[in-house]
């Protein structure tokens, strides 16, 4: 059949199983806004208050459904306002799909109002992108682009769509969506078996997992492989939640601001299997200081990640969950009795340590925590900066995809549009973000989008009144020159909830977070709780940049 542009761009979401697009319109998205009007009780609409906070609530909604999250904007300034939601979502791999309008193809290359190259602008930090520029080629490109954003490593796809192009008429034909095949095309029986002979002679082995485990669903394999190699695992901040946080192999966050339990482990194993993680900068910090006694196996679905930043002695190429059921197929079980022992001894003399200066934050998280497990689904977005570290260190993860944060780009305003996506997606679900004051002042115009879709999202706002992590870095390393982080703004966050209909609510230094935060969760509805923590509050331990992570600042301190 023959109908518009428009209307096929509907129709082929609709064929994807989506049901719910976050945008703002503009002129140039005009005609594809009448399809969603014509169609709207058939794809569901949420307008944002801005078009980044649509980009990161489409990846909210994908982070934590592991289906694509699409995000419409118009050209030119709606556009390029995508672009650090696109980047976040291409640094994490998160399917983001972005439609977005241009100027007719006659007004290209004109300097046309409001028009702007995105797919130039956007090529570095998409997995791919298009511009329309044939009618015929609009529903392929569309179903193309689905394909592209699940398959493999996941990322962004951003569709440039001109307006004669969403008014043509173009033949559509309704399919089922090709299905999404796990990447095994370069995964070897080779190298399944000299990575099980690595491991069979092991007798120290660290896993040490990212963001790739959750990505793939992997988490029930990847916990029959660490019993079956009788290993302890380590993770990232972006593989927080792949293994329960209350297992005894767990040792807890790797890296800056990782537990010393990890950071001694992996320099004390004597194999490091490293699953669907990148190294990260965070992670390895000295580079010729970590995991120096151990071999490196590397398991990932991007070859572009291996010897990027160390050297592995093996990698196996393939999709994550694929690559562990075919380890788990061929390994032994093993028994590392003394390893096992060592990771319990020394989690026996370092336990989870915090300072006077994260206490406040740990007793509110812990109150968080506990008041989140009186619900059957609940899910913690955050913004970037120190309460997002503790929200790391004192949180309990223990599902996939329920703890959804920036690792890659940190970005700064992140949370609050992930945590629209994300209620969206689960709206019988609980949905917290952990939020600084920083952050939160980068996208708070985001209240109106919970207001107006009454989203039950509860909001801490850790308030120290300054940009706490630069701070802290001001503090230790630039000899306390505190270089515009001062937050001295007379800004009043309950009064400005309540400007946008959302209910405010005060936890004082004072208060008891147990209490404020079972109230603000018994209302059922949108709440902003300004926490007022201390000033100089610091996220410890911490390795200094450049030093080995076993050198951690700040980590002999009062016991829990």
């Amino acid at each position: 059949m023959n109908i518009t542009g428009a209307q096929a761009v509907i129709e082929v979401l609709i064929e994807e199983g989506v049901d719910t697009v976050f945008g703002y319109p503009g002129g140039q998205v005009i005609p594809l806004y009448d399809a969603i009007w014509e169609n709207r009780g058939r794809i569901r609409h949420i307008l944002t208050a801005h078009e980044q906070g649509a980009s990161h609530a489409a990846d909210g909604y994908a982070r934590s459904t592991g289906r694509p999250g699409v995000c419409i904007a118009t050209s030119g300034p709606g556009a390029t306002n995508l672009v650090t939601g696109l980047a976040t979502a291409y640094m994490d791999s998160s399917p983001v799909i972005a439609i977005t309008g241009n100027v007719p193809i006659s007004l290209l290359g004109r300097d046309s109002f409001q028009e702007v190259d995105i797919t130039g602008v956007t090529m570095p930090v998409t997995k791919h992108n298009y511009i329309v520029k044939r009618s015929e080629d609009l529903v392929p490109t569309l179903r193309e682009a689905f394909r592209i954003a699940l398959s493999g490593r996941p990322g962004p796809v951003l569709i440039d769509i001109p307006k004669n192009i969403q008014t043509d008429l173009v033949s559509y034909e309704r399919e089922a969506p090709a299905p999404v095949q796990r990447d095994t095309s370069r995964l070897r029986d080779e190298d399944i078996e000299k990575a099980c002979r690595m491991i069979a002679q092991s007798q120290r082995p660290m896993c040490y997992i990212g963001g790739g485990v959750i990505r793939s669903d992997a988490s029930q394999e990847l916990a029959e492989f660490l019993d079956r190699t009788d290993s302890a695992v380590c993770a990232s901040l972006m593989g927080l939640g792949a293994v329960r946080a209350d297992s005894p192999r767990f040792t807890g966050l790797v890296g800056m601001h990782g537990t010393k339990l990890s950071n001694m482990s992996i320099n004390s194993c004597d194999l490091l299997i490293v699953i669907g993680a990148r190294f990260s900068d965070r992670v390895i910090s000295k580079g010729s200081t970590f995991a120096r006694q151990a071999r490196i196996l590397q398991l990932d679905i991007d070859p572009a990640e291996f010897d990027k930043n160390i050297i592995s002695n093996l990698h196996v190429v393939g999709d994550v969950r694929e690559v562990l059921r075919r380890l788990n197929a061929r390994l032994e079980k093993a028994e590392h009795s003394e390893w096992m022992s060592w990771i319990a001894d020394n989690r026996r003399r370092y336990p989870v340590k915090v300072t006077s200066e994260s206490r406040r934050a740990r007793e509110i998280l812990r109150a968080l925590g506990r008041e989140l497990r009186r619900f059957d689904e609940s899910y913690v977005t955050t913004e970037v900066g120190q309460h997002q570290m503790w929200a790391a260190q004192f949180l309990r993860h223990t599902k996939p995809r329920h703890f959804i944060t920036s690792g890659g780009l940190g970005t700064m305003g992140f949370g609050t549009g992930a945590s629209i996506g994300t209620q969206i997606a689960h709206p019988e679900a609980r949905v917290c973000n952990v939020a600084g004051d920083g952050s939160f002042r980068m996208n708070c115009n985001e209240l109106a989008t919970i207001a107006r879709y009454r989203l039950p999202v509860v909001i801490l706002i850790f308030n120290n009144h300054c940009l706490g992590m630069v701070r802290q870095w001001q503090t230790l390393f630039y000899d306390g020159h505190y270089s515009e982080t001062t937050l001295d703004t007379p800004l009043d966050w309950v009064m400005l909830a309540q400007a946008y209909g959302v209910k405010g609510m005060r936890l004082t230094k004072d208060d008891d977070p147990a209490q404020v935060i079972h109230e603000a969760f018994s209302l059922n509805e949108a709440v902003v709780v300004d926490c007022e923590i201390p000033l100089d509050d610091k996220v410890l331990p911490m390795v200094a940049p450049g030093a080995s992570i076993s050198d951690m600042m700040g980590f002999v301190e009062e016991p829990v």
